[in-house]
């Protein structure tokens, strides 16, 4: 893993770094944390490997320096456009035991940073509006809320 940044948060450090390799620990740490994501999200050890060998996907985790326990993910997605390098970042995701304790913010930041250095002229996410602290955080880093629709399509599932 590459070392992106420490932050420190309000009870320790905590060490950003990009995942190059996937290994036990961060696929074990995905795996326990995906269902504080999502309660419909499935873990799967091939989609999570593919994530990190992605050359479109970056993913970032949040270690805390003195136990080296990863406790929050975000992924950032950078896709090229005729009108310029765009980022979106997706599935951040805290661990209940250490919410509220600038994590998160140390996530996105990184992320952002990562968009910056490699010329996205934009980094777009989205959020459900019930998760109001998760909107703070957002702000607070300076997302602007826009006036704009989202549609999702998903294909026909089979039904037994």
């Amino acid at each position: 893993m590459a070392a992106v940044a420490d932050h420190d948060t309000d009870r320790s450090t905590v060490a950003i770094e990009i995942v190059e390799v996937l290994d036990d620990a961060v696929r074990s740490a995905v795996e326990r944390l995906l269902p504080q994501l999502s309660r419909s999200a499935a873990f799967d050890e091939q989609t999570l490997a593919w994530v990190v060998a992605h050359e479109a996907t970056t993913l970032f985790v949040a270690k805390l320096e003195d136990t080296g326990d990863v406790v929050g993910a975000l992924t950032l997605v950078m896709y090229p456009l005729p009108t310029g390098l765009r980022a979106h970042v997706d599935d951040v995701v805290v661990d209940d035991v250490v919410r509220g304790r600038g994590v998160g913010e140390a996530l996105v930041r990184a992320a952002l940073d990562r968009a910056v250095e490699v010329g996205a002229r934009t980094v777009d996410l989205t959020s459900r509006p019930s998760r109001e602290a998760a909107i703070r955080l957002y702000e607070r880093v300076g997302f602007v809320r826009r006036d704009s629709t989202l549609f999702r399509w998903e294909p026909p599932r089979d039904v037994p």
